[in-house]
């Protein structure tokens, strides 16, 4: 589908329809959101959004038209679930059918095809769809128009999905990212903090932030003007809403409380802070990143960085969070802080096998004036302590009572993170790593009322630097000495 925005839009009211909200079926005519997005559309773009303003349903519409006037495209919409996968078939299922008969039977006649594909074969284009979930999405294809909904919401490794969906992408294809906040933290939100406000130039990731009051619909009887609160005035004044707008908003205040912000999103910075479940504040997370030093020094291809090396006369504990090692899940952590001050001095995090971390971590710990070494004794930790003991022979292990090593458990992991969020926000300056606070944003209450990384994201350096500074509170009451055996 060739032309400017206005053409795009006035071919799929002229040939595309759809279920409306009332549920008849009635042409796509586009509604003030769809048009924004029209104006400023790039060829690579990251939607958020508020919820049911249509943009699932236009770009799949958008991007159906292209496959159907634009011979040899594939289309591939990838959504967070395959029930939503599904659903955004049936929309685009329905404007084949309400399509001219002599279309249907003619150059855009279907072939038999599998479940979430229409074959063109006339044409040869083809619109298919997948849930991000599924084994080697896109892999395989070349993709001319790449549709990813709802991504803030993709179970796994939503970046390395995003990833793979990218090198199919052709060089020319056309993408666009939408979905609604979900915290300030994963792949969406890394991918909008990088993207670049419509107008800009190059060819890079483009911003469409499409707040709830875009949404004729989203109104109700207005209220009384004497009865409007500051923030509402600032509303008001900022982008001009009705009164029945504002009506609509205390609706959403009384039906979704502290998620309407998330639901129904207002600017493109308070969505993603209110929203989702982050342990740590957010904000004070961001203000450090900007302001965190750069390493003096970095060895083993970076695993291990350094920003403050030993100094003679001074206490240091070493906080080592383990790992099974090898090539996949969890990194094992090493971090190395002055016992008086708190500083983070070192960091170490790297897929290390128990032997092999016990063996670091006594090289690192006898650099750093032979400090105490803390190592949580969970599941793979009571090997790299054995290791430490036996091949290492490294006698400054913290005990906690009678047994080597920390034990975080269900009773001492809330104190341990809520000690962290304390002195991040309290002295943010005692915390050099980048690393380290992009794992304290991503690091989030879960559903059982637990605590731990985000979905595709690791919480290593966070529980090893949890660790640490729990085990120096304690070793600072006892007058700065470990209890070693």
């Amino acid at each position: 589908m060739e032309g400017g925005p206005e053409i795009r839009i006035a071919v799929a009211a002229e040939l595309l329809r759809i279920r409306h909200r009332a549920g008849s079926i009635r042409p796509l005519i586009a509604n003030p959101a769809q048009r924004r997005f029209e104006r400023w559309s790039g060829r690579q773009n990251i939607v958020l959004k508020a919820r049911q303003m249509g943009m699932t349903t236009w770009v799949a519409a958008r991007f159906f038209l292209r496959t159907i006037t634009r011979p040899g495209t594939v289309t591939l919409q990838v959504a967070h679930t395959r029930s939503a996968a599904e659903s955004i078939f049936r929309i685009v299922q329905r404007m084949w059918e309400e399509l001219p008969a002599d279309l249907r039977e003619g150059p855009l006649r279907r072939s038999r095809a599998n479940v979430g594909q229409m074959l063109f074969p006339r044409i040869d284009s083809e619109f298919r769809i997948a849930s991000a979930s599924d084994e080697g999405v896109g892999r395989g294809l070349t993709i001319q128009n790449l549709h990813c909904s709802e991504v803030s919401r993709w179970a796994g490794d939503a970046a390395e999905t995003l990833a793979g969906l990218r090198a199919a992408l052709a060089k020319d294809g056309e993408m666009v990212m939408e979905s609604t906040p979900n915290g300030a933290y994963g792949a969406f939100y890394d991918e909008w903090r990088t993207a670049s406000e419509p107008g800009g130039k190059g060819d890079g990731l483009v911003r469409h932030f499409l707040p709830w009051w875009l949404e004729p619909a989203y109104c109700g009887a207005a209220v009384d003007a004497s009865s409007l609160t500051t923030e509402e005035c600032e509303l008001v004044a900022r982008h001009s809403l009705t009164l029945g707008q504002i009506s609509f908003r205390r609706g959403l205040e009384r039906s979704y409380g502290q998620l309407r912000s998330q639901e129904f999103a207002e600017d493109a910075e308070t969505c993603f802070r209110v929203s989702g479940s982050s342990c740590f504040d957010v904000q004070a997370v961001e203000r450090r990143v900007l302001q965190a030093p750069e390493p003096r020094e970095r060895r083993s291809n970076g695993a291990l960085q350094i920003w403050l090396p030993p100094m003679p006369g001074k206490d240091y504990l070493l906080a080592v969070d383990s790992c099974g090692g090898g090539g996949e899940g969890d990194y094992a952590a090493v971090q190395v802080l002055e016992v008086q001050t708190g500083l983070q001095c070192a960091e170490l995090q790297q897929r290390l096998r128990p032997a092999e971390l016990a063996r670091v971590a006594a090289e690192v710990a006898r650099e750093y004036n032979g400090s105490v070494i803390v190592v949580e004794r969970n599941n793979h930790g009571a090997a790299v302590i054995a290791y430490l003991q036996t091949n290492e022979r490294y006698e400054r292990l913290w005990h906690d009572g009678s047994e080597a090593g920390w034990l975080t458990s269900s009773a001492s992991k809330p104190e341990m993170i809520a000690r962290l969020g304390s002195l991040l926000e309290s002295a943010p300056e005692m915390f050099m790593s980048r690393r380290l606070l992009g794992e304290c944003r991503t690091f989030v209450s879960n559903e059982r009322g637990g605590s731990g990384a985000a979905s595709g994201a690791h919480d290593d350096l966070v529980m090893a630097m949890a660790i640490g500074q729990a085990v120096r509170a304690r070793m600072l009451e006892s007058g700065g000495r470990g209890r070693s055996r």
